[in-house]
């Protein structure tokens, strides 16, 4: 049976505690009342228990009757079953999905810019490295399935919470090319304009994933990505670096036939070009979660909570796994019996060796790269 990641003294994820975090209430919103018509508890919600019962939180979101998500590409991480089955679930319940392409630093972006307003995102999607620099913007909440999350995977509080993760990987199109057995096979001429990372590392955390696989693959460690930000400063030079974000559009047509991204995403382009495949290199493998975290100023903040209620059920956890993830909870889930055995078998074998960045070497990985990124590649 597989784990989320082996389970090794290399693997290094942490989170602290983060001290001195204002999380005023926000304004109730105007359709979550309850029967007495005083103003719901929704906005500042830490738990279910604060809105009495379940069922009295799944009221409250269907009164409020929106839940406002971004950055949701149906085609990442079976996402457009999730989305779906929440929409089946709760009919009452309207989804806007709003710019689904955009990185995880413009999705706080367009909460800053959106903030009051009813247009403004309920709930984020996120990298680690963006989730540590916003933290002010979530509001802390801790879903009924709380304590089967792994303490290192958690903000204490609820800030943020990782959800599914994978490994980094290089998809490539078996037609055209053969598949690299390491890393460095990519400067070859054989990739001449023909290798690409999904966004800007300095605001998408595939991206940055990417400089951190490239790093931990070329000698260099989590504490220092500089050797990451050399090699596509060298792919760059040789020609075949493509500075084109991928999607599955630039996939299924060709323009992108080489991608670094996470396994799960690389996977899922078969559907649209049969002859896709994906290779984890050897030796030292980097993983990563992405985290859920709710807007602290959310319009609709029943509906918010709901929402991650919804993700972190067994149900949801095995739709990730569906979609090629690796769900959070997938450890306590084995051990209770409750994953699908089927899918989790399917899963590709991990590296001998797991490394996953900290908080501190996410921090200074981010700002090594908001001050080297552009001129390595221009």
């Amino acid at each position: 049976m597989s784990r989320p990641f082996p389970r090794r003294a290399s693997v290094a994820v942490g989170l602290v505690t983060i001290a001195g975090l204002s999380l005023a209430a926000c304004a109730a919103t105007p359709g979550a009342e309850n029967a007495a018509g005083e103003a719901s508890v929704a906005s500042t919600a830490t738990s279910v228990e604060d809105f009495g019962s379940f069922e009295d939180l799944e009221a409250a979101a269907k009164a409020e009757g929106n839940l406002n998500v971004i950055a949701l590409p149906r085609d990442w991480a079976n996402y457009g079953e999730i989305l779906d089955l929440f929409a089946d679930r709760y009919p009452e319940i309207t989804i806007n999905e709003q710019s689904p392409d955009v990185s995880s630093a413009e999705e706080i972006t367009a909460a800053e810019t959106n903030e009051g307003l009813d247009t403004a995102p309920d709930v984020f999607d996120l990298g680690l490295t963006v989730a540590l620099q916003n933290t002010d913007r979530f509001a802390a909440y801790q879903v009924q399935t709380w304590d089967d999350i792994p303490d290192e995977l958690k903000e204490p509080t609820g800030l943020f919470v990782g959800d599914y993760g994978g490994y980094m990987s290089v998809g490539y199109d078996s037609a055209k090319f053969d598949g690299p057995a390491e890393l460095d096979d990519l400067l070859g001429d054989d990739y001449r304009g023909a290798v690409a990372i999904n966004g800007d590392p300095t605001q998408a955390g595939a991206a940055f994933a990417a400089v951190g696989l490239a790093a931990v693959q070329s000698g260099g460690t989590l504490d220092d990505f500089q050797p990451g930000i050399d090699f596509f400063s060298e792919l760059n030079a040789a020609g075949n670096m493509l500075k084109l974000d991928v999607t599955s559009a630039t996939v299924a047509s060709g323009e992108t036939p080489v991608v670094f991204d996470w396994d799960y995403l690389n996977a899922a382009h078969t559907a649209d070009v049969p002859t896709w495949k994906t290779v984890v290199f050897d030796g030292v493998g980097y993983a990563g979660y992405y985290n859920q975290a709710i807007n602290i100023d959310a319009p609709n903040p029943a509906a918010a909570r709901l929402w991650q209620e919804f993700l972190y059920s067994d149900e949801v956890q095995n739709l990730w796994l569906k979609g090629g993830a690796r769900p959070v909870r997938m450890e306590a889930m084995t051990d209770a019996g409750t994953i699908d055995a089927d899918l989790a078998a399917a899963l590709p074998e991990a590296p001998a060796e797991t490394v996953v960045p900290t908080e501190e070497q996410s921090t200074a990985a981010g700002e090594l790269l908001g001050a080297n990124w552009a001129a390595a590649v221009q």
